[in-house]
């Protein structure tokens, strides 16, 4: 390959990594036909493949794997053991080249509650629908000796592998064992135990092992404390590492669930111009295959129309004979073959979780690589955004906002800061020194800088700014609005950014009277109004920290004559500080300012000027 095709071959895959997010999933390395000669798990998943491209392998497998790299899928999960299971699965779907296979072609253990008269719950490898009903894998083994253990020690079920029936029962052909009298069972098989009480045993450990185990933790944390008032506290210890175990370990994975079997899944997540809708596909419990397409809207057309012709197509495309499929929504127009599963509770809602994740996650990668692309797209698309969270008549192509700063009412100053298509404008911040006002008036002070910035605007004929935002809530909105409405006659929308009482924003106020508009703290519109809130508060504090500085030097070196605004200069370049410029010796003055003045200096600070 040559030089110019290694560079562009790289800058394709480094795009995909930088767009990759950062949360637990399985990642999958593509040859230059397609195929799969890597499937890996990560727990993050852009720190993970990033390492693969950021340094040189001295592993010579490594080394031959990342050159045969033409390409980079993945699928997010929502825990590094739903990442471990699913690699496993894709591992033993696909067999890639470069992954080590186990030879025996072992799989993570299951346990299985038996479909016995009186049933048994044990460890197994081996999966048989018929035989019981199969919980896990389990990825961390010791977890699932733990739930073994647990089930044994609260519920005395047998273990036998007699085979038991209600004829054998009746018939007495069953005697009392060993297990029976060391308390580890009570011989249900002769009637010591009634078999309604057995069978509530088992029902109790399939709330366990379904992972219910808030009532187990109960009693578990009260046993703990009961050892700890006796001061027992080997006793406690060891309760407390079986809970912390069933605490981390007690969630059941959506990756996998034995009982799922051959059923296809679908969501979808809708744009302005595109669709997105990701497959999964379950197999004998396993996620066997997961794509999310694109598809360019041409109508206006609905979710369930285009749902439902991506099922048609993508079942068409990879052959799928699924008769089961599991949708958000109701969808027409299917097959009447087909049952159509809304699931509101379950493994069945988990996975139709699983796939809205990860159809998020590919449409919030492809907005990002698109961003990346067209800078000027992305702040088209936020303003676009905000326009019609605050239901705007024009684009808010000028956005302006203000803050006050002082100390007590001394120094007060203000600052304006523009945004101009999302992006800063300094050329355009503005300063104010309050004039008008008399003490801490923030409001006063607000009204004075609007007004005077407006009325400048106007006079000059400037364009004045598509939305206002004031760094506050509903006070500063309406002592704004009464300027620029009520004094000015203008037409401006008024925004508002109002803080919690930890001092962080987490509200948009628009409106009159203002009402709070509904939009995520993490989304990134959020995070442009804060960086334009910042950013005027930045702005407006250093104009104040400027300006005390600047008076407090003055009080000092101004009134001494012969300190002219060069030989100030000088003084404060070396020290800094009034403060320091009096504790230097009069040699050190002379040294900057020459003797003359180092003495004339020395005299009038030592008087305290």
């Amino acid at each position: 390959m040559e030089k110019a095709e290694r560079d562009k071959l790289r800058a394709y895959l480094m795009g995909i990594v930088g767009s990759l997010p950062e949360c637990p999933g399985c990642y999958q390395y593509l040859d230059e036909t397609g195929t799969i000669i890597y499937v890996g798990k990560a727990k993050n998943l852009k720190r993970r493949v990033y390492s693969y491209f950021s340094k040189d392998h001295d592993s010579r497998k490594t080394a031959i794997l990342v050159s045969k790299i033409r390409d980079i899928k993945y699928i997010v999960v929502k825990t590094e053991e739903d990442a471990l299971l699913l690699e496993n699965n894709l591992i033993k779907q696909w067999s890639p080249r470069y992954n080590i296979l186990l030879k025996d072609g072992k799989t993570y253990p299951s346990i299985v509650v038996t479909n016995e008269y009186l049933p048994r719950i044990f460890q197994t490898r081996k999966i048989d629908k018929r035989f019981g009903t199969y919980f896990g894998p389990y990825s961390h083994v010791p977890t699932m000796y733990l739930l073994l253990e647990l089930i044994r020690k609260l519920y005395p079920l047998r273990r036998c592998r007699e085979s038991i029936t209600a004829d054998s029962i009746a018939k007495g052909k069953h005697k009392e064992c060993l297990e029976y009298h060391i308390k580890n069972c009570k011989a249900p098989c002769t009637l010591r135990q009634s078999r309604e009480e057995y069978m509530e045993n088992i029902a109790e450990a399939k709330e366990i092992l379904k992972g219910n185990t808030a009532q187990l933790e109960r009693k578990m944390l009260a046993q703990m404390q009961e050892h700890a008032a006796k001061l027992e506290f080997e006793e406690a210890e060891a309760i407390k590492r079986k809970y912390l175990l069933l605490e981390n370990y007690r969630s059941k994975s959506e990756v996998v669930s034995n009982t799922l079997h051959n059923i296809d899944v679908f969501n979808i997540e809708n744009d302005e111009k595109v669709a997105y809708i990701n497959y999964l596909h379950v197999t004998n419990g396993c996620i066997t295959q997961a794509f999310t397409f694109e598809y360019a809207k041409r109508l206006d057309e609905t979710d369930e129309e285009l749902l439902a012709a991506g099922i048609i197509e993508m079942r068409g495309r990879y052959g799928s004979e699924s008769k089961e499929v599991i949708v958000p929504f109701p969808v027409e127009h299917l097959s009447k073959d087909l049952t159509i599963t809304i699931p509101q509770k379950g493994d069945k809602k988990k996975l139709l979780e699983l796939s809205k994740l990860n159809v998020l996650q590919y449409k919030k990668d492809r907005i990002s690589q698109s961003d990346k692309l067209n800078p000027e797209q992305k702040q088209v698309r936020l303003m676009k955004e905000l326009q019609d969270a605050l239901q705007l008549p024009t684009l808010p192509m000028q956005i302006e906002c203000f803050d006050n700063s002082n100390i007590s009412g001394t120094d007060a100053v203000a600052g304006c800061v523009v945004f101009k298509k999302c992006k800063p404008s300094k050329q355009d911040y503005r300063k104010y020194n309050i004039k008008t006002v008399e003490g801490p008036d923030d409001y006063a002070s607000m009204q004075e800088v609007v007004r005077r910035r407006y009325s400048r605007m106007m006079e000059e004929g400037t364009p004045l700014p598509d939305l206002i935002i004031t760094d506050g809530g509903k006070g500063q909105m309406e002592v704004v609005r009464e300027v620029v409405e009520d004094e000015l006659h203008l037409s401006i929308p008024i925004a508002g950014l109002a803080k919690d009482d930890r001092h962080r924003t987490n509200e948009l106020l628009f409106g009159f009277p203002p009402q709070i508009i509904a939009m995520k703290t993490d989304s990134l519109l959020f995070r442009l109004l804060t960086q334009i809130q910042d950013e005027v508060h930045r702005f407006a504090i250093t104009f104040h920290r400027d300006k005390r500085s600047k008076r407090q030097v003055a009080s000092a070196l101004d009134k001494v004559s012969g300190i002219g605004p060069k030989t100030k200069e000088a003084l404060l370049r070396k020290w800094h500080s009034v403060k320091r410029i009096r504790e230097a010796e009069e040699s050190e003055l002379a040294s900057v300012i020459g003797a003359s003045k180092a003495k004339i200096l020395k005299e009038k600070l030592a008087e305290n000027i």
